[in-house]
């Protein structure tokens, strides 16, 4: 049986390209050999390169996807998408792909560029009836009007990038004072900015695959931060949350974030295994947060634990992916 030849791409342009690192390195271990000839091809900026195991640097072909290894010449049938914001989460590798005529793992890129702008994810989702936090909206050189803020969003509140990942450039506001700062962080990371109202309650991850045949909605995780949010440190500092699945919630509550997660996955046209968050308000309806469209894959991230909880390896996961959108 020949091989499905792969290209494992990795790393990307963004702060999280670490992680994205680190997510691809454990899923190149877990696939299985027999099946798949795997190539991690690094991306960042216009430098493309498979790394061989003695240290030298190969530069992947981009007129045709192709890479050439001691005069060997590889001719990929397939991009395994493990990179975290740009260009893997925005719709910009997913557009050359679609070019170059190669069939990849992630959402496509028009639902990437809906997922990666919470903007357009807010809108997508809303209009299916799913509640969403109240927002100001800010395009770089917009004026901040702190005192309007606050008076229709309150305090506290959160101000964050409108593309962004990993909690990067986002700051939990209590004072008025706070507030021209934090924009202008989160502006460091995205050329529009969110402010929205804070939303009281228990966060859930919610990982989810749906595919021609089956339906996965994976155990809920409930995410406890011992920070004030679930912001970096938070995620991937060990001990610095904790990180509950199943989640300890009703079966009212978990009927919901089901409905809700399977509602947002097609609202944006999601492909692949995506992880939604929410939070689950004292009344227990749940709000979105945010739709991941390539979730951490690393061994501190959630989907990987869920997966592990329903009885799927790593590796099975990505079977179904594979065989899901290789054609």
């Amino acid at each position: 049986m020949n091989k499905l030849r792969i290209a494992l791409l990795a790393g990307g342009n963004s702060s999280e390209r670490e992680i994205a690192l680190q997510s691809a390195a454990q899923i190149e271990q877990a696939l299985d050999k027999t099946k798949y000839d795997v190539k991690v091809i690094d991306i960042y900026h216009r430098d493309w390169f498979y790394t061989a195991e003695d240290g030298s640097r190969y530069p992947l072909d981009k007129n045709d996807f192709s890479l050439t290894v001691e005069g060997v010449r590889y001719e990929f049938d397939y991009a395994l998408i493990i990179i975290h914001g740009t260009p893997g989460e925005d719709g910009r590798l997913q557009g050359y792909l679609d070019i170059m005529g190669i069939p990849y793992s992630s959402c496509s890129m028009v639902s990437s560029a809906i997922t990666f702008d919470k903007e357009s994810t807010k809108l997508a989702v809303a209009a299916r009836g799913i509640r969403v936090a109240k927002e100001i909206f800010l395009h770089r050189g917009d004026r901040v009007d702190e005192d309007e803020i606050v008076a229709r969003l309150g305090l506290p509140l959160f101000v964050k990038p409108n593309a962004s990942g990993s909690s990067f450039g986002v700051t939990r506001v209590t004072d008025k004072e706070q507030i021209a700062a934090a924009v202008e962080e989160a502006f460091k990371e995205s050329d529009d900015v969110l402010i929205e109202e804070f939303i009281s309650g228990r966060e859930m991850g919610c990982g989810v695959l749906i595919t021609r045949e089956k339906e996965y909605l994976f155990p809920i995780t409930e995410i406890v931060s011992k920070k004030a949010f679930f912001d970096y440190e938070a995620k991937y500092t060990k001990g610095m949350s904790e990180e509950i699945t199943p989640a300890d919630i009703t079966p009212e509550v978990k009927e919901k974030l089901n409905r809700m997660t399977r509602e947002a996955y097609k609202a944006c046209r999601c492909r692949g295994v995506v992880r939604i968050d929410f939070i689950v308000m004292p009344d227990g309806e749940p709000c979105l947060i945010e739709v991941n469209s390539i979730p951490g894959m690393s061994s501190g991230s959630i989907v990987p634990k869920q997966a592990k909880a329903m009885g799927i390896s790593l590796g099975e996961l990505f079977d179904f992916v594979i065989s899901e959108t290789k054609a």
